[in-house]
């Protein structure tokens, strides 16, 4: 396929995504770190292009890096307590112009509109002010911080009226408090209380890491908050991963129903995890009490009665409840308050390394969420660990839905000689695949 056939193949592929997110308020924490990278201009552009496509914007800026040169120039000493940088009166100036400094940078890029660039036309309006309400630290500990301050409210009124307004909304990690106090703030804390006061739909960290692995060194694309919670205990994390991670647990325990950890130095990364189903970093959800598990023996009895009413329609093969019983452990399920609410089978064929996705059920009254997506990546992840390359499917009703979830049309010839054997041509199933 072509360069051009390849971008036209994305951009159609991504227009769920985007009509997805049209209307929605993410709110980002840019780090001081990602000002000096050199894939900072693309970062700016693909700003633009979120504005654009009527996203609401609000900017957290941070400016660590920049802080501490600034004081290791004045010969000061910085002390970092806790994650938070202690913040004596006779560095304050130092710090607020060090991070004046850096939003000045952003909005500055922010205006640009240089033809023949991403930015042309453009016409950002950026807007920053005192919409972070801030109260001190005190003394922690023996600890004074001095002006270290943490959130003490959103002016989320204030937020809402920019936005509605076509703004893109910039806060920086600096609050103010009723006396007139500056207060140093950890931009992750700012970021999250924005998130959540705002009751905003997505908070987006940007680190130096592309999000969250594991033991063998694998990108985690998903995590659930409490997994979350089990990592941040192992204290194997950089100091900034760790801060972002907190952040984005703190903030899906809030109601953000989604958060996201993505690489500052990947060109696009904050593209590909808007509107690519893979996605590019670590997505973080909150706490579910539904359980993605392997189906038992004593699931049977739930599964039938959701598989019932698809095999009288024709869209499933029926299945008895012996077949059920014997082939239980090909399955997985989603239990919700003890109820079956889903479910999803493979059945491997090891020696050509495919396997075929079957019996994907989701019960009527809980559709419409993201369940059958979390019933195709739970069966792909048994896939991958079994070795298999491919994944295929037979189906009569719901082609669509699979083909969005990237799956192709193919013909009875592909599958393995067994499945071929088996197919049944009065139903007259269509063939999909999918590389894993």
């Amino acid at each position: 396929m072509s360069d051009e056939h390849s971008y036209v193949d994305w951009f159609r592929h991504s227009s769920p995504y985007i009509n997805a997110h049209r209307g929605k308020t993410l709110v980002i924490l840019i780090p001081g770190e990602a000002f000096e990278s050199p894939n900072f201009a693309n970062i700016i552009h693909d700003l633009a292009l979120l504005d654009s496509l009527g996203i609401r914007l609000v900017l957290i800026q941070g400016a660590r890096p920049q802080i501490s040169r600034a004081l290791e120039n004045r010969r000061l000493t910085s002390i970092i307590e806790d994650g938070y940088r202690v913040t004596p009166q006779d560095q304050l100036i130092d710090i607020i112009q060090a991070s004046a400094a850096v939003r000045v940078q952003l909005e500055a890029q922010l205006s640009m509109g240089l033809s023949n660039t991403p930015m042309a036309n453009a016409g950002l309006k950026v807007c920053s002010g005192n919409y972070v309400v801030a109260r001190p630290l005190g003394v922690v500990d023996g600890i004074d911080y001095g002006h270290s301050g943490e959130v003490r409210r959103i002016d989320s009124d204030a937020i809402f009226r920019l936005l509605e307004d076509d703004n893109m909304v910039l806060l920086p990690h600096l609050g103010f408090s009723p006396t007139g106090e500056v207060f140093n703030l950890k931009a992750e804390d700012v970021a999250t209380q924005a998130a959540i006061q705002l009751k905003a739909d997505k908070l987006i960290i940007f680190t130096e890491d592309e999000g969250i692995f594991d033991d063998k060194d694998e990108l985690y694309s998903e995590l659930l908050a409490n997994q979350a919670d089990t990592i941040l205990a192992r204290h194997t994390l950089s100091f900034a991963t760790h801060s972002a991670l907190e952040a984005c647990v703190m903030a899906v325990r809030g109601m953000v129903p989604r958060s996201h950890i993505i690489s500052f130095n990947e060109n696009g990364g904050l593209l590909s995890e808007l509107f690519t189903r893979e996605g590019s970093g670590t997505m973080i959800d909150e706490d579910s009490y539904e359980k993605l598990r392997g189906a038992t023996i004593d699931d049977v009895g739930g599964m039938m009665q959701l598989l019932a009413p698809l095999e009288a329609k024709g869209i499933l093969v029926r299945r008895s409840r012996e077949l059920l019983e014997n082939e239980v452990e090909r399955f997985i399920v989603i239990e919700r308050d003890g109820a079956i609410v889903a479910c999803a089978a493979l059945y491997p064929f090891e020696q050509e390394r495919a396997g075929e996705l079957a019996c994907v059920a989701v019960s009527p009254e809980y559709r419409g969420s993201n369940r059958g997506e979390r019933l195709l990546k739970g069966i792909e992840g048994e896939a991958k660990k079994l070795g298999l390359n491919t994944l295929f499917l037979l189906t009569t009703r719901t082609a669509h839905w699979f083909v969005e979830r990237g799956f192709q049309e193919t013909t009875l010839t592909t599958l393995p000689a067994k499945k071929q054997a088996l197919y049944n041509y009065q139903r007259n199933s269509k063939i999909f695949s999918k590389q894993l």
